[in-house]
């Protein structure tokens, strides 16, 4: 897509990012709410609705800078509001929750993969048509995909850190959780010192490729 004016680009990217970032944060509260907990119903936001999870600047800003620039495209949602202790068995719902969200994402790209599957089918006699979709495929495959490894890192506040706090033992847990406060620092250090591309680039990669063999792309 490199090809592409800052506003194709922008116009590619918008409606992917907006729902994987949207679906992401309904299937953390769905499942809490299937252990237990029906905050997250009960305030609205077990919708697709992207309205009601945007924040300004993890879901706009952010994505809409790093696009135009070319970069490293992630984001985030308003979390969904979970209250934990409403959770039938809590440390092992918790992974539970917190993995909803990653395993939404490969829903999603395999989703996007079979859209861009369907528009190179039928391109050769509607190209100006189909076009657009085959790139909003493609893009959806990777924002996906670069938010489900990007969330699976063992980094606090990420589902990841949720997972590891979950599975350590009490003590482990509760010193672990206290790197939260630092987690999005973090982040945002590996992102400006190229690290998060390094990252999650190799395995982002490998899963593309087998989601593109198993789609026939």
């Amino acid at each position: 897509m490199d090809e592409l004016t800052a506003l194709q680009r922008f116009s590619v990217w918008v409606l992917p990012v907006l729902f994987a970032i949207t679906v992401h944060e309904v299937a953390h509260g769905w499942v809490a709410m299937k252990l237990g907990d029906p905050t997250a119903k009960m305030m609205g936001r077990l919708t697709l609705n992207p309205l009601k999870h945007i924040d300004p600047i993890g879901t706009v800003a952010v994505p809409a800078v790093l696009m135009l620039i070319g970069g490293f495209v992630f984001g985030w949602a308003k979390p969904v509001p979970i209250t934990w202790e409403n959770l039938k068995n809590p440390r092992r719902d918790v992974a539970l929750v917190a993995l909803a969200g990653p395993a939404s994402n490969l829903v999603m790209a395999i989703f996007w993969a079979l859209v861009m599957k369907f528009a190179l089918m039928f391109s050769h006699s509607t190209d100006a048509l189909l076009f657009p979709l085959v790139l909003m495929g493609s893009a959806g495959v990777t924002i996906n995909l670069i938010f489900m490894v990007l969330n699976l890192l063992p980094i606090l506040p990420l589902d990841g850190g949720r997972v590891v706090e979950a599975l350590l033992p009490e003590p482990l847990s509760s010193k672990y959780s206290k790197l939260e406060n630092y987690g999005l620092f973090i982040i945002l250090g590996l992102l400006f010192l190229g690290a998060l591309s390094w990252l999650l680039s190799p395995p982002v990669n490998i899963l593309r490729d087998i989601i593109y063999f198993l789609t026939g792309l």
